[in-house]
């Protein structure tokens, strides 16, 4: 299916958010994610069936001071 991640399109073949998460290479990160602007709780992730088109936002902790 095709989506968008961080506004750049992508194919995945993973139907949960976990599942493209693993694919796209975040799976074991830490890291925030929302689809179509809502925020998804790491607890949801794997329950959330991703739809041709969803869009997917994957931010990473920063550090520094």
């Amino acid at each position: 299916m095709k989506i968008e991640v961080n506004g750049e399109g992508r194919a995945v073949v993973g139907q949960t958010l976990a599942e493209a998460l693993a694919e796209l290479g975040w799976g074991a990160a830490r890291v925030a994610t929302a689809v179509n602007g809502e925020f998804v709780p790491k607890t949801m992730r794997a329950g959330l069936i991703l739809k041709d088109g969803d869009r997917l936002e994957v931010l990473a902790p920063m550090q520094g001071g």
